[in-house]
């Protein structure tokens, strides 16, 4: 009787902790595909409070830290327009968390418009009761959909 009693409480224990879980992973993709669309509308105000004061920026022609990140978007050197994306994984590490996307991104950047493949890489840590961004990173993706045998 109490081995059913302590497994049925482990039992119990085990599904609140996944479903804790899966609730923080809903909340970094919803909070990503925010991101995505705060970039678009060049809304520095929300992104500014997401990114982390220390967070770095990887992009294909440098590296930037937050506030050269904000500045680029706000002046519209990069206009991140819309981020199609394609597939995305979250993996937790206690509090800190990577999100992984395959985007195509629409954007202008100094001028031109441009589509680009990309493989986006996402850094955060829960800080109270809220995400940090610590980084940010794009690689481009060669040969999206083909099949090398």
């Amino acid at each position: 009787m109490k081995a059913m009693i302590i497994g049925m409480i482990l039992t119990i224990l085990s599904a609140q902790a996944m479903a804790q879980q899966s609730g923080a992973e809903q909340e970094l993709l919803q909070l990503s595909k925010d991101k995505w669309q705060w970039m678009a509308d060049k809304n520095v105000d929300k992104l500014a409070t997401l990114f982390n004061e220390k967070a770095k920026f990887v992009h294909m022609s440098g590296t930037w830290k937050k506030d050269e990140e904000l500045e680029i978007i706000k002046t519209g050197s990069i206009w991140y327009k819309k981020a199609d994306v394609h597939d995305v994984a979250v993996e937790m590490f206690d509090n800190t968390a990577i999100v992984w996307s395959r985007i195509s991104l629409q954007a202008v950047v100094r001028g031109s418009e441009v589509t680009t493949e990309f493989t986006v890489t996402e850094v955060y840590k829960k800080q109270k009761s809220s995400w940090s961004m610590l980084a940010l990173t794009f690689s481009s993706v060669r040969d999206t959909h083909v099949i090398k045998h």
